[in-house]
């Protein structure tokens, strides 16, 4: 370890569907927060960490996209966002390669223009646009916000997020490790798991039922002496006609979810999965305490 080593916290912020959990898993090199073409795909703030034994280590903090709450957990998940700007020593906004700052952007330039906390725009998606285009959104930025740098990047093509890492590092502060370097994430198992299969679903189904799901797992055991897990897990919807959507046809998207998803646990666990789904309707979750806390949304961000 070098004497100057550095460590932080960086959040990443934006509007939904900006791309940012797809930058933090490119970063980490490993998929931990998950990904689909849907908005609101993130619902918990995901740390993971970035280190190299050289340079230091960076806490990247996933949050939900900042947007216009229409329950209760939408108001939560914007709470996330909003308090995760605190406490950290960087804050990454991402925006997409557009000219027209939308009201979602200009909402969140008026939350940054009273932060004291370096701000690095990140440009994503730049491999749609033509080159001279760029320079047009860094201008339009700049309007808005004073920044400490710009950085324009492919988070799905990996294209200058070295580049990225290496502005994060001139902003972080002198300090010590805050987890093993081996660690990639605070996220219990669990809730990687959870959150895997509603992602499959997400992939799966139509515009109207994502949103209205949740998943809890309802037992996750190793097998004894072998590299094998039993995982029941339940997805949670809002209506009868969802639970219908989300079986399917003689059960077929149920067991498109379920392969798909136990595909992608197996890679994480590195072990053989049997993996049992089932289907509840919990009517109006989102808008109860309760059951958004059951589903592992708690504001205190501590495990499930």
């Amino acid at each position: 370890m070098s004497e100057e080593f550095k460590s932080g916290f960086v959040t990443i912020i934006g509007r939904p569907n900006v791309g940012k959990s797809t930058l933090m898993n490119h970063l980490i090199g490993q998929k931990i927060a998950i990904t689909s073409n849907k908005p609101q795909t993130t619902r918990n703030r995901i740390q993971t960490v970035y280190t190299d034994m050289e340079r230091g280590q960076i806490v990247f903090v996933d949050t939900p996209g900042i947007h216009h709450a229409k329950n209760k957990l939408g108001e939560y998940m914007v709470k996330v966002a909003k308090t995760s700007m605190k406490d950290v020593d960087v804050i990454l906004w991402l925006v997409e390669p557009d000219t027209s700052v939308g009201s979602g952007d200009q909402e969140i330039a008026k939350q940054l223009s009273g932060v004291d906390i370096p701000v690095i725009l990140v440009i994503n998606k730049v491999d749609t646009v033509p080159r001279e285009k760029i320079l047009e959104v860094i201008n339009t930025y700049k309007e808005l916000l004073e920044f400490a740098e710009i950085v324009p990047l492919s988070a799905l093509r990996g294209q200058n997020c070295d580049e990225l890492v290496d502005c994060l590092f001139k902003y972080l502060p002198e300090g010590p490790m805050f987890y093993d370097e081996d660690t990639v994430t605070d996220q219990p198992e669990r809730q990687i798991v959870a959150e895997i299969i509603r992602e499959k679903s997400l992939h799966a189904l139509n515009e109207e039922v994502p949103h209205g799901i949740a998943v809890s797992i309802d037992q996750m055991k190793k097998r004894k002496g072998k590299k094998f897990y039993d995982i029941d897990a339940t997805i949670i919807c809002e209506r009868d006609s969802h639970k219908g959507i989300i079986i399917g046809k003689q059960g077929a998207m149920l067991k498109k979810i379920g392969t798909n998803a136990r595909f992608e646990i197996e890679r994480l666990l590195d072990a053989k999965v049997n993996l049992k789904l089932w289907v509840k309707v919990k009517k109006d979750w989102r808008d109860s305490d309760f059951l958004i806390q059951n589903f592992g949304y708690r504001e205190d961000e501590s495990d499930n």
